[in-house]
C-alpha cells in the first residue's frame, strides 16, 4: 500500500504504540511480541511503524545493507571501502507462516547454476531485513525449522548458510516484531524469550472511541492520500522525536539506585537467566530518552518491568497474565535509593500518569494491559456459592507433570510438528522422486546427474547445462508431525468422577505444557450416559486450554430425561418406561 495508516492515527492501543517506539529509539531493546485477539490493529501499528523510521545510510549495491561508514568486512557482496553511502527508506520485510528455509536464509541461484555454470549466492530475507523491520503475523504457527534459523540469527546477528555448495555468512541484525492470537497457540520458550517486549491488546469496550475506530478506518479506505496528508504534522512531529531520543540516547544515566530496583524485579518474579535484566535497562534508558531525560526514574524501572517481564515470569497455566503490581511496587519501594529523585520529568516524562510511562501522542485513552491484575476467581479455585449436591460444579485441574513421549508408528503425511515420523516438506532429505505435478523443492545433486549424461546428445556449447523437463527431481524429505491427543471421559455426577476430571485437567494441561516443542493438539470429550459433548476443541494454546478446563462442571443432580415415563430413577434410555437399577442419571 502506497499509503499505510498512519502510526499517530491508531485509536487507543497504548502500550503497544509505546512498545513499537521504544523499539524504534533503541534497537537494542529486542523487539516486541504483541498479542491479542484478532482485529486490535496490531499489524497495523506494525506497518505504520516502519514509515517513522529515519533513513538508513547504505553502500550502493549492496545487497546486504551495509553501513557505509563501518561496512561488514565478510560481506559476500564486499569488501566495501568506507565512505560516503547512499540513504533509502527504513525497511520493513515479513515473514509468510509458509515461507520455505530457503527463502529465509538465501539459497544457491539455482538459474545462474544451471546456465551459466556457476556458484552464485541468492539472499533470502534475513538478508533483507538487515538493519530494519524483521516482521511475522501469526508468529505462533510459524514452522519449527523457520524459529530454530531465527534464534540462531537472533542471537548470533548473523545468517551462516551452507547448502548446495555455497557458504556463505552475512550480517543480519534486524528488529524482530511478532504478532499472535494466543487461541491459535502458543510460542516455544526458547523465542518467546527473545522477543525484547510484549504487549497484550484488546479491543476497546467504549462505544465512542470503537466509533472513532471505524470512522478512521472508512476514512482512510475512502481516501488513503488525503487522510495521510491530514495525519502528516502528527507523524512528523513523532519522527522528529525519535531522532532527538537518539541522539540523546548515549547521554542517559542509568544510577546504581534503578540498576538495584531492576536486579530485585528480575528476583522478585523468579525470571529465568540474566535476559530480562539486560533487557529491563535497555527498555528504562530509552523510556528516559524517549520522554527527553537523561536520567532513569523509578517510573521508567517500573514501566520496562510491565512490558519486559509478563512473557518470562514463571507462571501456572490457571494464573492470570501480566505482573502482580502490587507486588511490583512494594519491590521497587524497598529497593529504591537516592538516584530515584525526580529531577525535572520534563514536558513528556512518565511522572505525570502515576508511573503508567512515556505514553505516545494518541486521543485514545485504552491500550492493551500488559499488567493486568488478576480478576477475583482467576486464581484456579472453583467459584462456588453455597451450591447444593445437585448442581454441577467445576473440579480443580492436578499438579502438571512431566509426560511421556507418544509417538505414532510408521510414517505419516500430518502437520508439521515434532512427535511422529513423517513425509514432510522440510526435514533431512532421504532420497529423489519425479515430480508429480509442480515441482516444489529440486533435489539439485539428482537433477545435474540426471542431465549429464545427455549433453552431447542435446548439443551441448558452452558452459550452461542444458536441462529438460524429464531431467527434473524432486526431493523426498523425512521430518516430524504433529499429533491429536483426545482424551474421552466419563463426566457423570460422583465423589469419584470429579476427582478423574481433577486428574484428566492436569494431564490436558501437561500434555498442553510439552505441546510449546512438538506441536501438538489436545482435545477433550466427556460423556454422561449416551450422551457426549466435546468440552475442549482441539487446541495448542495454554492459556485457551485453562479458560476452558476451569470452569468445565463434573457431575449433576437427580434429574429425569425429559421423555423418562417414571420420573423416578433412570437407565439412560429415551423413551425407557420402566425404573431399573435405581440408578440416578445426570446430564
Amino acid at each position: 500500500m502506497s499509503n499505510p495508516f498512519p502510526f499517530t492515527a491508531v485509536v487507543g492501543q497504548d502500550d503497544l504504540r509505546l512498545a513499537l517506539l521504544l523499539n524504534a529509539v533503541s534497537p537494542a531493546v529486542g523487539g516486541v511480541l504483541v498479542r491479542g485477539e484478532k482485529g486490535t490493529a496490531k499489524s497495523t501499528a506494525v506497518r505504520a511503524l516502519s514509515v517513522l523510521l529515519p533513513a538508513v545510510p547504505v553502500v550502493p549495491g549492496c545487497r546486504f545493507s551495509c553501513d557505509p561508514a563501518a561496512p561488514d568486512p565478510a560481506c559476500p557482496d564486499g569488501p566495501h571501502e568506507p565512505g560516503p553511502g547512499a540513504e533509502r527508506p527504513a525497511r520493513m520485510v515479513e515473514l509468510p507462516v509458509g515461507a520455505s528455509e530457503d527463502r529465509l536464509v538465501g539459497a544457491l541461484d539455482i538459474e545462474r547454476a544451471l546456465t551459466e555454470g556457476v556458484k552464485a549466492f541468492e539472499p533470502g530475507l534475513l538478508a533483507a531485513s538487515n538493519r530494519g523491520i524483521l516482521y511475522v503475523d501469526e508468529v505462533n504457527l510459524l514452522h519449527d525449522h523457520l524459529i530454530d534459523v531465527l534464534l540462531d540469527a537472533a542471537a548470533m546477528g548473523a545468517s551462516y548458510v551452507e547448502r548446495e555448495g555455497v557458504s556463505v555468512r552475512h550480517a543480519a541484525r534486524f528488529l524482530l516484531v511478532g504478532t499472535m492470537n494466543p487461541e491459535e497457540g502458543e510460542l516455544r520458550p526458547q523465542l518467546l524469550d527473545r522477543f525484547g517486549l510484549t504487549v497484550e491488546v484488546a479491543a476497546s469496550r467504549e462505544p465512542d472511541q470503537r466509533v472513532e475506530v471505524v470512522r478512521r478506518r472508512l476514512a482512510h479506505d475512502d481516501d488513503p492520500a488525503g487522510f495521510a496528508a491530514r495525519w502528516a504534522d502528527e507523524e512528523a512531529a513523532v519522527r522528529a522525536r525519535i531522532v532527538a531520543a537518539r541522539k540523546l540516547l548515549p547521554s542517559v544515566r542509568l544510577g546504581d539506585g534503578a540498576l538495584r530496583q531492576i536486579a530485585a524485579t528480575c528476583a522478585a518474579f523468579e525470571v529465568d537467566g540474566m535476559r530480562a535484566d539486560i533487557v529491563m535497562a535497555r527498555t528504562a534508558t530509552a523510556l528516559a530518552a524517549w520522554a527527553g531525560r537523561t536520567e532513569v526514574l523509578a517510573e521508567d524501572v517500573r514501566q520496562a518491568a510491565l512490558l519486559a517481564l509478563p512473557h518470562r515470569r514463571r507462571r501456572n497455566p490457571f494464573d492470570a497474565p501480566g505482573l502482580d503490581e502490587d507486588k511490583l511496587d512494594e519491590t521497587l519501594e524497598e529497593f529504591g535509593g537516592s538516584d530515584d529523585e525526580d529531577p525535572d520529568p520534563g514536558p513528556d516524562g512518565p511522572g505525570g500518569d502515576g508511573g503508567g510511562g512515556g505514553q505516545p501522542p494518541s486521543e485514545g485513552p485504552e491500550g492493551g494491559d500488559a499488567g493486568a491484575r488478576p480478576e477475583a476467581g482467576e486464581s484456579g479455585e472453583p467459584q462456588t456459592s453455597g451450591a447444593g449436591a445437585g448442581e454441577q460444579q467445576p473440579a480443580r485441574a492436578g499438579e502438571p507433570f512431566r509426560t511421556k513421549a507418544l509417538s505414532v508408528p510408521g510414517i505419516g503425511e500430518g502437520a508439521a510438528g515434532r512427535r511422529s515420523r513423517a513425509r514432510t516438506e522440510q526435514g533431512r532429505t532421504t532420497g529423489s522422486r519425479r515430480p508429480r505435478g509442480t515441482l516444489t523443492k529440486l533435489h539439485l545433486a539428482a537433477t545435474v546427474q540426471a542431465a549429464a549424461p545427455h549433453q552431447r546428445a542435446r548439443g551441448r556449447s558452452g558452459r550452461g547445462l542444458v536441462v529438460r523437463r524429464d531431467d527434473l527431481r524432486q526431493a523426498t524429505r523425512e521430518g516430524r508431525e504433529g499429533n491429536l491427543v483426545l482424551f474421552v471421559v466419563d463426566a457423570s455426577g460422583s465423589m469419584a468422577a470429579r476427582q478423574r476430571m481433577s486428574a484428566v485437567k492436569g494431564a490436558v494441561l501437561s500434555l498442553l505444557l510439552d505441546a510449546y516443542q512438538r506441536r501438538d493438539k489436545v482435545g477433550l470429550v466427556t460423556f454422561r450416559g449416551s450422551a457426549a459433548d466435546v468440552a475442549l476443541p482441539p487446541t495448542s494454546s495454554v492459556d485457551a486450554a485453562a479458560a476452558r478446563l476451569e470452569s468445565l462442571p463434573t457431575g449433576g443432580g437427580r434429574r429425569w430425561r425429559p421423555d423418562c415415563s417414571a420420573r423416578t430413577t433412570c437407565c439412560g434410555w429415551s423413551g425407557c418406561g420402566t425404573p431399573l437399577g435405581g440408578r440416578w442419571w445426570s446430564w
